[in-house]
């Protein structure tokens, strides 16, 4: 279950305040893998990012219950000095699970070769979200945040990646972020778009897209 309880986030920029979540009070069901939709700079990476804790709403809050990952794909807390398999290792001490049994799981998944065991500074754009989606597959969540899923990949590996992604949801939720109609249909059964501030949760998956395509159609984007 994810609540949100008279969530707010506003940024101060140049002077200008910009509220990009405004008031919101949702409960998202348990077990659900929701569709978050809306325009470009509708503040969904912001939503997921207070989901995950790693950034803190202007005003209310979030309640989570179960483990909620980081937004897979993210690689941004890699360690560039560390090779992937150091990192992949690293991780896996922070979560609590087996150090072995992870690093031979994404060693396998992102199949990087040689380059697992060099630095993570190395990596091109494609390899980064290889190690970060095998890591975050590599461990059980009841609840996975999605950001733009392997956008940077190859045809293959994003199909052998949402092929184990859907795997995972047999028996976890999600909040999946994504531009990709296809992907989301494959991967979600309900949505929210999210629409000046205001979330619109829909039961119905396509009844949010078909909202989303009018929202982004009217503005343009």
């Amino acid at each position: 279950m994810i609540r949100f309880e008279r969530l707010t986030k506003t940024y101060i920029t140049d002077g200008t305040a910009k509220t990009v979540v405004r008031d919101m009070t949702l409960t998202v069901p348990t077990g659900r893998s929701v569709a978050l939709l809306g325009r470009n700079g509708a503040g969904k990476c912001t939503l997921l990012r207070m989901i995950a804790g790693t950034t803190k709403p202007t005003s209310g809050r979030v309640i989570t219950t179960g483990d909620v990952s980081w937004p897979v794909g993210f690689a941004g807390s890699f360690h560039p000095d560390l090779t992937g398999l150091q990192n992949c290792r690293f991780i896996a001490r922070i979560y609590g699970v087996d150090t072995d049994a992870l690093a031979e799981f994404v060693e396998t998944f992102a199949n990087l070769g040689v380059s697992f065991r060099l630095p993570f500074r190395t990596y091109s754009s494609g390899m980064r979200s290889r190690l970060a989606f095998g890591i975050s597959k590599g461990i059980r969540f009841d609840v996975y945040l999605v950001d733009e899923i392997t956008t940077v990949v190859d045809a293959a590996f994003r199909a052998r990646s949402d092929r184990l992604f859907k795997a995972r949801l047999c028996d976890a939720g999600a909040v999946v972020c994504s531009h990709a109609m296809p992907q989301i249909r494959m991967l979600c059964d309900c949505g929210i778009v999210l629409e000046d501030g205001q979330p619109h949760f829909y039961d119905d998956l396509e009844e949010a897209i078909a909202h989303h395509d009018i929202t982004t159609s009217q503005r343009g984007f």
